[in-house]
């Protein structure tokens, strides 16, 4: 997702960035403006939550699709 739709999307569903960190008692308001341009899993899962989505929804490069339960890269071999 582009950073404008998820941030739309979180104003969508009553939230903000910042509203977001202190929900969950970040001291500085800006924290999960980091999830944005890094990967982040913590920040990814809260921000994915309130919108309510899985993150690889969001960010689909952060979360590789083909993996098995162990972690290995199915090449459907």
């Amino acid at each position: 997702m582009h950073r404008a739709d998820i941030i739309a999307a979180l104003r969508k569903s009553g939230w903000s960035l910042r509203k977001l960190s202190k929900h969950h008692d970040y001291s500085d308001p800006t924290t999960l403006k980091t999830a944005l341009d890094r990967p982040w899993p913590k920040g990814e899962r809260l921000i994915a939550d309130a919108i309510g989505v899985p993150p690889s929804d969001i960010w689909p490069t952060r979360y590789p699709q083909n993996t098995t339960v162990s972690g290995a890269v199915d090449r459907g071999v």
